[in-house]
C-alpha cells in the first residue's frame, strides 16, 4: 500500500513525465486575401502526449461560417470564397490527457474602397453662399481619400473615416463637377456631385458623364456593350479606357458606345468614360465582371482509412455562383452503401470497408459550364 502510494505521488510531481501538455503551431501566423480567394491554415502537434485532438474555433466564440470547412484529422481549416464577415481571429485547440493549449492566427479581407458622399447633388447654391460636401469612404487597407473640382486637386478637412470639402463663399470657379476619389490597393472608386452656382453669368458649364450601368456581369466568349452620356456647353468628346490595362484588342467606339467581343476573364476591370469639352472633364465607371465556369478541388485528394474509419472528403469549386456539386465513384456504377453528399460538396460515410477503396470524381457544375476533381482512397485493415 505505501508503495503504491508513493508512486501515485511520485507521477504527480512528474506529471509532466507522465503526460504531456501538448503545444501547436499555426502556419501561416497571419494571412490576408480578396474577397472571394481562398485560404488555408495547418495546425501543427509540436510536443504532446498522444492521442492529441484537434479543434478550431472563432475566437469570438461565434460559430464557423458555412464556407468555412475543417480537413478530416481537424488539422487544416480552409476559408473557400472568403467573404468580409470571415474577417477575425481563429484559434486551433489542442487537447489530450495531460490537458489543453491554443494558438490563434488572423485572416484580414481586403476588398476594393467603398465611398458616400453627403448630399448626393446636385447641389444647387447662390453666390456668396457656402458649400460644403462631406465624402466617407471604406475598404480594407484603408483607402486614401482626395477631392478633385474640374480635374484640379483640393484641399480638404480630414478625419479618421471622412474627408470634407468646404468653401465658405460660392463664386462662379465653384461650379462643375466635384470628384471624392477613395484609392486602396484593391482598386479606385469615384463619387462625382455636380453643384451649380446660381446668378453666374453665361450659360457655358463643364461636362458631366454617367454611364447606363455602373456594374455589367457577361460571360466568357460573349460579347458586351457599354453606354456613355455626357452633358456640359459645349458638347463634350467622350472617349473610353480601362483602368491600368489597354483597352481590349477586339473592342469598338461609336457614339460613347464601347463594345467588347469575344469576352475573356481578364477583360474583368473598371472602365472609364471620359468626357471633356474646353471648360474641364468628367469620368464615370462601369465595373466588368466576366463569368467563368469552376475550377474543382477536393480536400484532401488522397485518403488512407482502415475499415471502419469514417470517410469525409470535402470538393471545392472557384468559379461563378451557384455552383452545384454531383459525386461519382470512377468505374462503378453506384455509390457505397451508406455514401451521404451535401450540397456544400461534402461526400460522408460513417464506416468504410475494404470494397469502398477506389476513385471518387466531384464533378462541379455552374451556368457557365462544369469541371471535375478526383480523390483516390484506399481502405487496408
Amino acid at each position: 500500500m505505501e508503495s503504491s502510494t508513493t508512486g501515485l505521488v511520485l507521477c504527480s510531481l512528474l506529471w509532466t513525465v507522465c503526460a504531456q501538455v501538448p503545444v501547436v503551431s499555426i502556419e501561416p501566423k497571419a494571412a490576408g486575401v480578396r474577397q472571394g480567394e481562398s485560404v488555408s491554415f495547418r495546425c501543427r502537434v509540436v510536443s504532446g502526449s498522444q492521442p492529441v485532438r484537434l479543434e478550431w474555433k472563432r475566437t469570438n466564440n461565434s460559430p464557423l461560417a458555412d464556407n468555412v470547412k475543417i480537413g478530416p484529422d481537424g488539422s487544416v481549416l480552409t476559408i473557400a470564397n472568403a467573404r468580409i464577415n470571415n474577417q477575425g481571429q481563429y484559434r486551433c485547440v489542442a487537447t489530450n490527457s495531460a490537458g489543453r493549449s491554443t494558438m490563434t492566427t488572423l485572416l484580414t479581407i481586403k476588398y476594393s474602397p467603398k465611398v458616400q458622399v453627403t448630399p448626393v447633388g446636385p447641389l444647387r447654391v447662390r453666390v456668396g453662399e457656402p458649400v460644403s460636401l462631406e465624402c466617407r469612404a471604406t475598404g480594407k487597407p484603408r483607402p486614401t481619400v482626395t477631392w478633385q473640382r474640374n480635374g484640379t486637386p483640393l484641399v480638404t478637412t480630414a478625419t479618421e473615416d471622412n474627408n470634407t470639402m468646404q468653401v465658405a463663399a460660392a463664386g462662379p470657379e465653384h461650379a462643375g463637377v466635384w470628384v471624392c476619389q477613395a484609392q486602396n490597393s484593391e482598386g479606385i472608386v469615384e463619387v462625382k456631385v455636380e453643384v451649380i452656382v446660381e446668378g453666374v453669368q453665361g450659360g457655358a458649364t463643364a461636362p458631366m458623364a454617367s454611364v447606363s450601368a455602373a456594374e455589367l456581369i457577361a460571360v466568357e466568349g460573349k460579347t458586351v456593350t457599354m453606354q456613355c452620356q455626357a452633358s456640359g456647353s459645349p458638347p463634350p468628346v467622350i472617349s473610353w479606357s480601362k483602368l491600368r490595362a489597354p483597352l481590349p484588342w477586339q473592342h469598338t467606339v461609336e457614339g460613347g458606345v464601347l463594345t467588347l467581343t469575344s469576352l475573356g476573364r481578364q477583360d474583368s476591370g473598371q472602365y472609364i468614360c471620359n468626357a471633356t469639352n474646353i471648360h474641364g472633364y468628367s469620368e464615370a465607371y462601369t465595373q466588368l465582371e466576366v463569368d467563368s465556369p469552376p475550377y474543382t478541388t477536393i480536400l484532401p485528394d488522397q485518403l488512407k482509412l482502415r475499415p471502419g474509419d469514417a470517410l469525409r472528403l470535402q470538393c471545392l469549386a472557384h468559379g461563378s455562383h451557384p455552383i452545384a456539386f454531383h459525386w461519382t465513384r470512377v468505374g462503378r456504377a453506384t455509390m457505397p452503401a451508406g455514401a451521404e453528399t451535401t450540397k456544400e460538396g461534402k461526400l460522408l460515410i460513417g464506416r468504410v470497408k475494404l470494397v469502398d477503396s477506389g476513385t471518387y470524381r466531384c464533378v462541379a457544375t455552374n451556368h457557365v459550364g462544369s469541371s471535375e476533381a478526383t480523390a483516390k482512397v484506399t481502405v487496408k485493415a
